[in-house]
């Protein structure tokens, strides 16, 4: 392993692309950097990039619904420095998979992330979910919150729940959405719900719902309408990497000690326009 020991890592999850690629890029200035996706050319590809600008960084693949394999992350990372932060980006949108998949990756990966990065909290560790603005826009009518502490003891009854309230919607890609929002609703739950363990060990735990950004991800996501939500936002424009890469990074520095069981909503206004 090309790490030495002793300075802070942080663990980027969907680090090879979009907002996760650009938060090594920030992250990357004072800490050494293990970024994970699920597909080692990509990896590759983000690895030669982040290395030719002298950010000293490292790649694994990781399929975070494998909870074997995000323990081998995390343990990875702490046995080579001080683990001071995860910022959690991985995740599927309602154009990427059908429900069942969405909620998978998203809500019990999350699940994954949360419990591994706890087993090694300590003084000062931060770990910063990407949840979405979508989960604002969810009815809490439609949410089944009732499901959700399921996923941390009988994730195949949640996943179970949280799919058939998705697919009541009449349409597939209604079915997705729904699944995307429902996910994203469940990881601010999930963060909040869990502020408390790692407050016990002196560490944070929150999320960040960012709206729409300029990424592969979400370009993919305009034939869901991202972009047409624009014309009621307060910034009617999609957000940079580099933009929403900052806030995470902030999330995730000691810059925001205080910071723990809430989410930051970055949208460029688009909740606000909503709302009125």
């Amino acid at each position: 392993m090309r790490f030495r020991t002793m300075k802070n890592v942080t663990v980027i999850t969907g680090g090879a692309g979009g907002m996760g690629l650009a938060t090594a890029r920030v992250l990357g200035r004072d800490h050494r950097v293990l970024i994970c996706d699920v597909r080692q050319e990509r990896l590759d590809a983000a690895l030669a990039e982040l290395r030719a600008q002298g950010i000293d960084c490292d790649a694994s693949v990781c399929d975070i619904t494998d909870r074997s394999a995000v323990d081998a992350l995390v343990q990875r990372a702490a046995q080579s420095g001080t683990l001071a932060s995860v910022v959690h980006t991985a995740g599927l949108s309602p154009q990427m998979a059908e429900p069942e998949t969405i909620m998978k990756v998203n809500a019990l990966g999350t699940v994954n992330i949360v419990e591994a990065c706890l087993g090694h909290a300590r003084e000062g560790f931060a770990l910063v979910n990407v949840a979405s603005m979508a989960a604002h826009m969810m009815p809490s009518l439609l949410c089944p919150t009732r499901a959700y502490p399921l996923a941390l003891s009988d994730a195949d009854t949640f996943l179970r729940r949280a799919v058939r309230r998705a697919n009541l919607m009449p349409k597939a890609l209604y079915r997705r959405g729904m699944a995307y929002g429902i996910s994203k609703h469940f990881v601010i739950w999930l963060s909040r719900h869990s502020a408390a363990r790692f407050g016990e060990k002196g560490a944070r735990v929150l999320s960040v719902s960012p709206g729409s950004f300029d990424t592969e991800m979400g370009r993919l996501e305009e034939k869901s309408g991202s972009a047409e939500m624009l014309r009621t936002a307060a910034l009617k424009r999609f957000g940079t990497p580099a933009e929403i890469a900052e806030v995470l990074a902030f999330c995730a520095s000691s810059k925001a000690g205080y910071l723990t069981g809430t989410d930051i909503l970055c949208d460029g206004g688009v909740i606000a326009g909503r709302r009125g």
